[in-house]
């Protein structure tokens, strides 16, 4: 496993972690609970939606202990993702754009989608993220901070 404890350097502390939130595992409880709603009328396809629905909650379980994002000094590092993992490293003076999106869901649970884009153009999008606005809001303070500070013209 590729821990983002081994990217940091000894003098690079983390100073901010998010991780996934649990409405992760709604899609996966609700296919298991229509399921077993239906076991009576519907027999073998509603076992198969337990059957699937237990399989993705699994996946989405191993998926919501694994996924790590953190913010340290210089670089927003991001390990997401079971069985596919995907690591990313984007140093913080390469970020042009970064926000986050909350669903109505979301807004009442705390969790959304984090957007960045990066200086070659490239976008990440992070879904389920708990916190986003927190989240965010550290990533533009440190920026903030690796900035040097300069005075409008006036």
């Amino acid at each position: 496993m590729n821990s983002i404890y081994t990217k940091l350097t000894t003098n690079e502390p983390i100073i901010y972690r998010a991780k996934y939130h649990w409405a992760i595992l709604l899609g996966p409880i609700l296919m298991i609970l229509i399921g077993g709603l239906a076991l009576k009328s519907q027999g073998y396809h509603a076992w198969a939606l337990i059957v699937f629905g237990s399989i993705w909650g699994i996946f989405a379980y191993i998926n919501l202990q694994r996924s790590e994002i953190r913010l340290s000094r210089n670089k927003v590092l991001i390990n997401i993702g079971f069985p596919l993992r995907k690591s990313i490293d984007i140093l913080l003076d390469e970020i042009i754009f970064i926000d986050y999106y909350q669903p109505t869901l979301g807004s009442m649970l705390n969790f959304g989608k984090i957007l960045v884009m990066d200086k070659r153009k490239k976008k990440y999008a992070f879904r389920f993220v708990a916190a986003p606005a927190e989240f965010v809001k550290e990533v533009h303070h440190q920026i903030d901070t690796l900035s040097p500070s300069s005075t409008p013209n006036l």
